[in-house]
């Protein structure tokens, strides 16, 4: 049966890819997206070639006084577009990156981190509630950087470390409602994100392959398969887990 999933950040990267595997499980989708609204249309218009809906909303994940009136606009598109107010998966995967040594990290950029990373998903979560379905899926992006050090991360890493916490607590308290809530944790991944870092450099590229038991780092499709698997009926049973999908670095 198709159920309806909220992909935060889908216009590129490691959220485009979850919303591509979800629509080949059979499964309608909800991109947001900051600035990429060309990219986020283009994926939308990919999903449906598939038979699936779709349909693309601006999320600003910073600007917390905003997300009041996104759940509103959702709210409103999922019933023109869907016949229904309500969706089964929410994945919260938009962000922000940023490689700057602790003694150099200032406020602002402290705040950005946290009301992106954190406190916006913190909120985001809890006024989507009324909209989720019984028995939906919450599922969370952290990042391998909370097991292992990786200068420059210091605030990245310790935002996501809170998610982890965020995590275990929503799968205490929603159980009542058979909602499942569990972190996906990524290692290195070939992306644009963080200005690509790992694209753009060789060198950083290679060291993490090193790393690396499978001798790579990973791709968008690595993380996206496993999204797809939690929203999965076999996927029922696991819950308030941290799942690293890292290829097994520095373990």
């Amino acid at each position: 049966m198709s159920k309806i999933a909220l992909v935060t950040g889908g216009s590129r990267g490691l959220g485009y890819n979850m919303a591509l595997r979800l629509a080949e499980q059979g499964h309608d989708v909800v991109i947001t997206y900051l600035n990429n609204q060309i990219e986020a249309e283009k994926l939308v218009a990919l999903v449906q070639t598939m038979g699936r809906k779709s349909l693309a909303l601006k999320l600003d994940l910073n600007d917390i006084k905003s997300l009041d009136d996104f759940v509103v606009k959702l709210s409103q598109s999922l019933t023109q577009k869907f016949g229904t107010n309500k969706f089964d998966f929410l994945i919260n995967n938009a962000g922000m990156g940023a490689t700057v040594p602790f003694e150099d990290v200032t406020e602002a950029l402290f705040d950005e981190f946290l009301n992106v990373h954190y406190k916006g998903v913190y909120f985001l979560t809890q006024k989507c509630l009324p909209l989720i379905n019984e028995g939906g899926r919450i599922i969370n992006l952290s990042s391998g950087t909370t097991r292992f050090a990786n200068p420059g991360y210091s605030v990245y890493a310790s935002m996501k470390g809170a998610i982890e916490i965020f995590t275990k607590y929503l799968a205490k308290e929603l159980g009542k409602r058979r909602i499942t809530a569990n972190v996906v944790a990524p290692g290195p991944i070939e992306t644009d994100f963080n200005n690509a870092a790992i694209r753009n450099n060789p060198q950083l590229k290679t060291m993490l392959s090193n790393n690396t038991p499978l001798g790579r780092v990973g791709e968008a499709q690595d993380i996206g398969g496993v999204v797809a698997f939690l929203c999965s009926e076999d996927a029922r049973w696991i819950n308030g887990q941290r799942i690293e999908v890292s290829g097994g670095i520095n373990s």
